[in-house]
């Protein structure tokens, strides 16, 4: 193995991400309910320019090509997530067998071509029936809710599925969901918010029971946590301890649930009642429910002691010095190999698969709709070069997933960002690998970082669908 990270092992899961919001489409087609995302988008003023997810890429429809040029882009997986309302429109109750085809197809599909599908659970489409009927997340009810229906796609996949991630980054549903209300279900309650996510580790748990109970327990089940790395601004003990507690907060908050049975520590004595307490059969179900670690990773900040700056007293100090994406997101991939030291201490003996890792640039298409984004396949050298690190200083990373497989609906911003590997005409739905794709196709078909080129027009192989 290689000491500065440019070399991977043969059996490293290479892949693209996508969720079922952002790129199906196909919004009143085949039976699927409306989500929670639809009924958002649908308010006047919520996303730019008003754009919705009712075509999206078009996914649904064109799926076989989209794994073609999966097989072209050399991917070893696919990780994509359920649309809830499209297997079950009320979120409960009669299945929509239909909408269950469809992922059916899609994951015979994929075994067709050579791809391992990693299936998310939930990508946040929660279906509005379950909002409107009983306030969504915020009912004590919907983790069981929630383990029905994974159970609906365990005795449906699991004899062909052995990756499942049961939650897409839940801090970013209760912060933007529940707290700010810039994502959908659009409530402001911070109070609420932290029921919200008590019942999303309690849906976890109830959905791993299920999956470990199942006769199709043939694979392994965890979460898909947002973390970044925080560097402290100083030496200072404050600022030490500070950075610790931001991280803590990003993943302590669902992390360390679904390992030890409870919220970290330092949690509990900053937030005291706000954090509701486990049952002593929820501590139970959460201990060990993960069997590998998804990790989200973007960014970095760097934390500052803030004294009386909410319950942490953290304070993100900018870093106008280095390159930021069209997100405005700090590029620091020197935080990925630290952040994945950080959790293999943490959480000892858990295999971590980056499950997203990727960046929005001003994408600028050619004539022929080719994207020559060097500035993406930096992004994505430097990262994939600080897992590599980490694999040869000891951390048992085991996968790569880039965000995104193609550009898509970014939420509340529309196609306005665009992460994609592949091009996504907005208005066409035509695709065109970008250099940034072949690039990646490269290096998952070498193994070697040093071997690869950068991808410029010279070197494209010509694909558009």
């Amino acid at each position: 193995m290689s000491t500065n990270g440019d070399v991977f092992p043969p059996a490293f899961l290479w892949g693209a991400a996508t969720a079922a919001f952002q790129v199906e489409g196909a919004t009143a087609d085949g039976g699927r309910g409306p989500s929670i995302w639809d009924v958002f988008c649908a308010t006047p003023g919520k996303t730019a320019r008003g754009e919705t997810g009712e075509i999206a890429c078009d996914h649904y429809h064109r799926f076989r090509d989209d794994v073609e040029l999966m097989r072209r882009l050399n991917l070893r997986a696919y990780r994509f997530s359920v649309s809830w309302p499209r297997v079950l429109p009320q979120g409960r109750g009669d299945i929509n067998k239909q909408g269950l085809s469809f992922y059916d197809r899609l994951v015979d599909c994929l075994l067709a071509a050579g791809i391992e599908p990693m299936v998310t659970l939930y990508h946040w489409d929660l279906p509005a029936a379950l909002q409107m009927e009983l306030g969504g997340w915020a009912h004590p009810d919907l983790p069981l809710i929630f383990a029905d229906y994974a159970d609906v796609l365990f005795n449906t996949l699991g004899d062909r599925v052995h990756h499942w991630v049961t939650l897409n980054e839940p801090w970013v549903v209760v912060n933007a969901g529940y707290i700010h209300g810039t994502h959908a279900p659009g409530v402001k309650d911070a109070g609420l918010a932290y029921r919200v996510a008590h019942n999303l580790l309690r849906a976890h748990a109830h959905a791993v029971a299920r999956y470990r109970a199942s006769p199709h327990n043939r694979g392994a089940i965890g979460p898909a946590l947002n973390v970044l790395q925080a560097f402290p601004a100083s030496e200072s003990p404050a600022d030490v301890a500070a950075a610790e507690r931001a991280t803590l907060e990003f993943c302590g908050w669902f992390g360390d649930p679904l390992y030890y049975g409870d919220y970290a520590d330092v949690l509990r004595e900053r937030f005291g009642a706000a954090l509701p307490e486990f049952t002593a059969e929820d501590a139970r179900l959460l201990t060990r429910s993960m069997d590998f670690f998804g990790l989200n990773y973007y960014f970095s900040h760097v934390i500052r002691h803030a004294p009386g700056a909410g319950p942490l007293e953290i304070e993100v100090v900018p870093q106008p010095q280095i390159p930021h994406t069209t997100m405005s997101w700090p590029v620091t991939p020197g935080g990925l190999c630290p952040l994945l030291h950080w959790l293999s201490r943490r959480y000892a003996g858990l295999p971590i698969y980056i499950t997203e890792n990727g960046a929005a640039f001003p994408d600028q298409a050619d004539a022929s709709g080719f994207v020559n984004d060097q500035p993406r396949i930096a992004y994505l050298r430097d990262h994939v070069r600080a897992v590599g690190q980490a694999l040869a200083e000891g951390v048992d990373v085991r996968g790569y997933f880039v965000w995104s497989l193609m550009d898509n609906l970014e939420w509340t911003l529309g196609f306005s960002q665009r992460f994609g590997l592949v091009r996504c005409d907005s208005e066409t739905s035509q695709r065109t690998i970008k250099a940034s794709g072949h690039w990646y196709s490269e290096l998952i078909s070498t193994g070697r970082l040093d071997d690869v080129p950068n991808a410029d027009g010279a070197e494209r192989m010509g694909v558009s669908l």
